[in-house]
């Protein structure tokens, strides 16, 4: 069996502990003992052996269904986040002249990859009914990674970004200083927070087994030092009808003919 949990960087070891905590909730199991850490997502998200890892809403929707079970979705204490549900949050430098989001037509942004629902789809919607001819930015740049777009826009290369709520207080928390530098313009449409799945063979006890350990760590008192720096206070058994809010976004965006950032 497989396991990874590759969506976040948090301080170092802090989501190998929490797997180890995860590990003592699942006795009578032959688990890995440490996280795998993929180049390629969609083949380590649909490999067979796949125990439990964790993906984005838009890839779950688009490329996923039909081929992992969905287990659910952590709650986050962070900013931009609400129960199951969070927002991406439009980042720009601290200082620019321009206040609103409509100010930055025909700028450019940096977005992590373009099957990302909080750095790509998400905001695509955000700028849908504000774009003219289907084009709102001037210029878009991938950088294949949150924090690479946090980079971007630190270092002038993009002048606006919509970063995932947990990577940017995760973020603001490794490095304080970028409060001085960067600061949030606004923020997306709600959408629920990054799935929890399994592979479509895991039996169903398995699968009870998983949900039940996930909600144990989330939130039992034993646990709160592992979870504490994820910033994770809850687990919900979300389904797949609660994303399909990602799917509405798509729609809302194509239907203003705006097909890309």
């Amino acid at each position: 069996m497989t396991v990874g949990l590759p969506m976040y960087y948090p301080r170092e070891g802090a989501l190998q502990a929490f797997w180890d905590a995860l590990r003592t909730e699942l006795p009578g199991h032959s688990l890995p003992a440490t996280l795998e850490w993929p180049d390629d997502y969609m083949a380590h998200w649909r490999a067979p052996t796949l125990l439990l890892s964790q993906t984005c809403g838009y890839p779950l929707v688009r490329g996923l269904r039909g081929s992992v079970q969905l287990l659910g979705s952590f709650v986050y204490d962070v900013p931009g986040a609400q129960g199951m549900d969070s927002r991406s949050q439009l980042i720009c430098r601290r200082g620019d002249a321009r206040s609103t989001l409509a100010a930055f037509r025909s700028s450019t942004v940096a977005f992590n990859a373009p099957d990302s629902q909080s750095g790509y789809n998400a905001l695509r919607a955000r700028i849908a009914p504000l774009a003219q001819e289907g084009r709102f930015f001037g210029r878009a740049i991938e950088t294949g990674a949150h924090l690479q777009s946090i980079a971007a826009v630190l270092d002038g290369r993009a002048d606006l970004a919509a970063i995932d709520a947990v990577t940017w207080a995760l973020a603001l928390e490794a490095r304080p200083a970028l409060a001085q530098a960067l600061t949030v313009l606004d923020q997306t449409a709600p959408y629920p927070g990054l799935p929890l799945i399994t592979a479509l063979q895991t039996p169903a006890e398995t699968v009870a087994q998983l949900q039940a350990a996930l909600h144990t760590v989330a939130t039992a008192a034993r646990h709160a030092a592992v979870r504490a720096p994820l910033r994770i206070t809850g687990f919900v058994r979300s389904t797949l009808e609660d994303y399909a809010v990602c799917e509405t976004m798509e729609a809302q965006a194509w239907a203003l003919g705006v097909y890309r950032l």
